[in-house]
């Protein structure tokens, strides 16, 4: 039996459709990594992150997006989000403008009762990117 030519592009349409659909539901419904039972994929400072991704952001991009990343840093600022998040912001000890910016799940809030500005802190995390600010989410406090 002989399918016609609009037959042939609808059932080659559909199987596409069919494809797309399922590969963004397996996205969709990928495990999260669990951070804190990882073992960080790099090991820096928070200057250092810094300057990577001030010098050349394609290249930093390509070495630490998605990765996990422990950052030893010196603590800026303590805050919490509005969903109750706690934000850790790590200082620049060169004269640049950016920051890390970790986001610390509520599990790590009785950590943080301990940790004060000025202090020195090692945060693990996953690097989402660099909008002035390198951004780390699902951190955790590997010491304080």
């Amino acid at each position: 039996m002989k399918l016609t030519k609009r037959k042939k592009i609808g059932f080659t349409l559909l199987f596409i459709g069919v494809l797309i659909i399922s590969l963004a539901l397996s996205q969709y419904y990928k495990p999260h990594v669990n951070v804190y039972n990882t073992n960080p994929d790099i090991i820096t400072n928070a200057t250092d992150l810094l300057y990577e991704f001030e010098n050349d952001e394609e290249v930093a991009n390509k070495k630490f997006l998605d990765k996990i990343i422990q950052v030893n840093g010196q603590i800026l600022k303590v805050e919490a989000s509005e969903n109750n998040d706690i934000i850790l912001t790590l200082k620049n000890q060169k004269d640049g403008l950016g920051t890390v910016i970790c986001n610390l799940s509520t599990k790590e809030n009785k950590k943080l009762i301990n940790l004060k500005e000025g202090q020195i802190v090692s945060v693990k995390g996953i690097c989402t990117g660099y909008l002035m600010d390198v951004i780390l989410v699902r951190c955790n406090v590997v010491n304080n």
